[in-house]
């Protein structure tokens, strides 16, 4: 299996600076409570790639805390937007990265494809209001998930909703609906009684996908089932930022109490794998697997959800 992310980057100059955003008061609009406890967290299979640092497996209490039930939604994010003018970064630089199956533009606005990924094509006036591309609008995709969003604009967000992001142990503990050590938030198998339970990839990748579970790209929040604490599509669909900076050592040495991550980093945790993540080169859409993104870095499948203190 090759370590290769399924989340793309179009790389450019850095977007400017901006004033932290104000915090709206406490708001649980939309999420459920999750009760804490202890649990194991990381690889207990030995699937991982050794680079992500999913090992050890090591033990992880958490208090009581609160989640979205889904991702925020386009819908959720155009009210953001309109409410307070908020430009993403994927705007401000004018190019996003679009899987090469779904884009949906002129064949002057696709500019290149991405290094050491060409599946993913850097394609001008892709964003999160036309997420396909210019020619794409998410007009009738109210409730799926808001893509070509980065890290800083996901705080930003949070921030306006009364929210935060998870830490990435209330990530994998949420997301693991109760079963701990399971490799998925509903047991073991991948698709049990051959049924999906996901938004990843089938078929032949990066060429042929045969929709098994119904799509190419996103889709809606609430497909599928909800696992054990009542979350939506917490595996598959959309990568979700966490609040988190990344290491591969941090499991070696990280706090048994409610762990934050490290104090510095360059790059920011990212969670639960995508419509793009296939067994034979992105093995991420297991619970215990991690993967990053620069704050700035913004494509088609990384979208994210909100958290809360209880």
């Amino acid at each position: 299996m090759s370590e290769a992310c399924c989340a793309g980057s179009v790389g450019g100059p850095a977007p400017s600076e901006r004033a932290a955003p104000a915090r709206s008061p406490l708001s649980r609009r939309g999420q459920v409570r999750v009760p804490g406890g202890t649990f194991a967290m990381g690889d207990a299979f030995g699937e991982g790639y050794p680079s992500d640092g999913e090992r050890p497996v090591h033990e992880v209490e958490l208090p009581d805390f609160w989640m979205d039930e889904v991702a925020v939604t386009n819908a959720m994010f155009a009210a953001f937007v309109k409410d307070t003018g908020h430009v993403t970064d994927a705007e401000e630089l004018g190019i996003s990265a679009v899987f090469h199956l779904a884009v949906d533009a002129e064949r002057a606005d696709v500019l290149h494809q991405v290094d050491a990924a060409p599946w993913w094509l850097a394609v001008r006036g892709a964003d999160w209001r036309h997420p396909d591309g210019p020619r794409s609008s998410v007009d009738r995709r109210p409730q799926h998930p808001v893509v070509h969003v980065s890290w800083r604009d996901a705080t930003a967000y949070a921030a306006w909703a009364g929210k935060r992001l998870p830490t990435e142990a209330e990530w994998e503990y949420a997301a693991r609906g109760g079963l701990d050590g399971a490799r998925y938030g509903w047991g073991d198998e991948l698709t049990p009684r051959g049924a999906w339970r996901m938004n990843i990839w089938q078929g032949d990748f990066p060429r042929t996908n045969t929709l098994d579970d119904g799509f190419l790209a996103t889709a809606p929040v609430k497909s599928f089932r909800p696992n054990g604490h009542g979350l939506w599509n917490m595996s598959g669909n959309a990568w979700e930022w966490c609040t988190d900076w990344f290491s591969p050592t941090y499991y070696r040495s990280s706090p048994r109490t409610a762990p934050t991550g490290p104090e510095t980093g360059e790059a920011r945790v990212m969670r639960g794998g995508s419509y793009l993540c296939h067994a034979s080169y992105c093995h991420r859409y297991r619970v215990a697997a991690r993967s990053s993104n620069t704050p700035d870095s913004a494509s088609a499948n990384i979208g994210f959800r909100c958290a809360n203190d209880a």
